[in-house]
């Protein structure tokens, strides 16, 4: 079931938060993003060229959109990791299919139909419910960053999918977007000390941009090949493996009140993709 490449791509994404988390004991959020965007950038610049897809491209404005979107959510993604409990900041960036819904809607003519309201609102509830029992007073600012990082993650996949619809390679737009996370967080890191690396934090940063990118192809191939309700509803198993791993590594014990948000959260997200799809496919449709 191909599907199930979600899974391994949700296992993936959890590695590189741990590695992130104990990463950002040495290093600043700008440094752990240059090393995961240059590693990502070698990486998908070999795949290219194996598999033939050129560099140029039309559409150089959508890139750099999506470019800035993707790093500033990844960045405020980083700064979250170090400041959370791990399945808290996953689960928060995780909002970004409630607000990538909102965007539909905005943006590409989607009609909120009351199915998709009601996704909306249990997702609202299940933020709320994770956000308060779980942050204390000097917590709050990194629950915002990481709500923060949903919210523009949404722009970066509206971004994709734009990109997409026009013809543009994947391998080509995640090119791209590594390119500019490089050269923006080389710049932001002048703005830091900046911290050798040894052996130790080495193979930190080798496994943050290692796993990323292996878990960004486990993750398109399961877009690709299976059925997009059932991988949309297994990414969120990277909050069940980001919470297994925050329970060994740290010690993180969510009490009941986070685990009904987080669930909320979840199904929110699985039926805003649902509802989106299926609007989208209606709009084609309409306009054929």
């Amino acid at each position: 079931m191909q599907s199930l490449w979600m899974v391994v791509a949700s296992f993936l994404f959890a590695c590189m938060g741990v590695c992130v988390k104990v990463a950002a004991d040495t290093f600043s959020a700008p440094e752990i993003v240059f090393y995961r965007s240059v590693i990502s950038l070698a990486l998908m610049f070999g795949l290219m060229r194996a598999k033939g897809i050129g560099f140029a491209t039309v559409h150089v404005r959508s890139q750099v959109f999506r470019g800035a979107s993707g790093f500033a959510s990844l960045l405020m993604y980083f700064y979250a990791i170090a400041m959370l409990p791990l399945a808290t900041a996953v689960t928060l960036n995780y909002t970004s299919p409630i607000f990538l819904a909102l965007y539909f809607s905005a943006f590409a003519g989607m009609r909120l139909r009351a199915g998709m309201v009601v996704a909306l609102a249990i997702g609202f509830l299940g933020v709320v419910l994770l956000l308060q029992p779980t942050l204390a007073s000097d917590q709050l600012l990194g629950g915002l960053i990481a709500l923060g990082s949903g919210v523009i993650s949404g722009v970066a996949y509206f971004n994709v999918r734009e990109l997409g619809t026009r013809g543009e390679p994947v391998a080509r737009t995640v090119f791209y977007f590594s390119l500019f996370a490089s050269l923006c967080s080389a710049l932001w890191m002048l703005l830091y000390e900046f911290h050798p690396v040894d052996l130790h934090g080495g193979l930190l940063l080798l496994g943050v941009g290692g796993f990323a990118t292996l878990a960004q192809l486990a993750m398109t191939r399961a877009y690709k090949r299976g059925k997009p309700i059932v991988t949309a509803s297994l990414a969120y198993t990277a909050i069940v493996f980001a919470s297994l791993f925050g329970a060994v590594f740290w010690g993180d014990m969510l009490p009941g009140g986070a685990w009904i948000g987080i669930v909320l959260i979840a199904a929110s997200g699985v039926a805003a993709s649902y509802f989106s799809r299926a609007e989208s496919v209606t709009i084609v449709a309409e306009q054929d």
